[in-house]
């Protein structure tokens, strides 16, 4: 038995099993430990990424119809760029982090620094509530398959591998429509009725995939990070045999794990950022759609990528990218295995109760 084929059910200093069908964790535990996860993960991170988008815009002073791409470490966010847009109106002339944090403050008072906060909430929630309950759902039935019909009780990697990757494909299928129409009415203060007709219209010119425009590179980068990071979560797991992490042991386990997977996906990352700016730019942030505009794949902007700027240039951003993915994976991974370790003992002692 090695790290790469097997991971142990019942080792370590906690021996417990926490898909006993006695103490299983119920789905709607589940959601409460993602949800619980994506707001403490919303509120650490999100003051670190408006401080980012500050700096960031302050460049982009004279550009008009422009937008640019944020992410707090639960979602992407599309915003405009120009002298009218919000983060523009009352610009501060910012030297860096410590001093983008105080000129803030000051200038806007704190809650400021948490501005973009009540969207993030009403649209990362639900996909990573879906996100996470899929998973937990896709590796206990894939694991109950495989032991019902190959044997013995261990884990093999396959089982988050594959759960990973088709949490993630579920979670952003659903959400990409949904993602692009609330950008949308954002970004022009649209009512339901004046969406329907633009959506309407997008629809007649470009037909129904046009709501999933932003699905592919979104899953190119996506779907191969989140199976890498649930294989090295789990391979820690089992490395180190632990079966009921602590808070401490999934924080820093969490961190190792997104550190990997941002770096070998970093490529696809950005790629799926000159994308989402492209198609903001001539889609969501435009009165009319503009269609029969041609949109570079994927592998054509990998191969213009390398062919101007070489290897490196495919990893360009990999430390802005591991300091905001690193410790968003670490506090969102950390959180929701405390609130399932919560859920497992209080099954545990409701069954003990129940069966006195």
């Amino acid at each position: 038995m090695t790290p790469s084929t097997k991971l142990p059910e019942k080792t370590g200093r906690r021996k417990i099993n926490t898909d006993d069908p006695r103490f299983r964790i119920k789905p709607y535990q589940q959601i409460a430990s993602a949800c619980t996860g994506g707001i403490i993960t919303s509120l650490i991170m999100t003051p670190l990424d408006v401080v980012k988008t500050r700096i960031q815009t302050q460049q982009k002073l004279l550009l008009s119809n422009k937008c640019f791409l944020y992410c707090n470490g639960l979602m992407d966010h599309l915003c405009p760029c120009g002298p009218n847009s919000a983060p523009l109106k009352n610009h501060l002339h910012l030297n860096g982090t410590i001093d983008a944090f105080i000129k803030i403050s000051r200038s806007e008072g704190v809650k400021a620094l948490w501005s973009g906060l009540g969207p993030t909430l009403v649209s990362a929630l639900p996909s990573t509530v879906i996100y996470f309950v899929a998973y937990e759902q896709i590796r206990r039935h894939t694991k109950d398959f495989h032991n019902k019909h190959l044997g013995g009780t261990d884990m093999p990697l396959y089982v988050p591998l594959f759960a990973g990757v088709s949490s993630r494909i579920f979670a952003v299928t659903m959400v990409s429509p949904l993602e692009l129409i609330r950008t949308k009415m954002q970004s022009q203060k649209m009512t339901y009725k004046e969406m329907t007709n633009a959506v309407r219209t997008m629809i007649q010119a470009d037909g129904a995939l046009v709501l999933f425009k932003g699905l592919p590179p979104t899953i190119y980068r996506d779907v191969p990070f989140s199976g890498i990071y649930w294989s090295c979560y789990e391979a820690l797991k089992w490395y180190y045999q632990v079966t009921d992490p602590t808070f401490g042991f999934s924080f820093t386990a969490g961190a190792v794990a997104g550190s990997v997977a941002a770096t070998i996906t970093t490529p696809f990352d950005l790629i799926k950022t000159y994308q989402q700016i492209e198609f903001g730019e001539q889609v969501i942030y435009t009165d009319k759609p503009r269609p029969n505009i041609p949109i570079k794949t994927t592998s054509e902007r990998l191969k213009e990528v390398y062919r101007l700027h070489g290897f490196r240039g495919l990893f360009a951003g990999l430390l802005p990218r591991l300091a905001k993915v690193a410790p968003a994976c670490a506090v969102m991974i950390s959180s929701f295995e405390y609130g399932k370790s919560f859920f497992y003992k209080l099954n545990v002692q409701r069954y003990n109760e129940n069966h006195m």
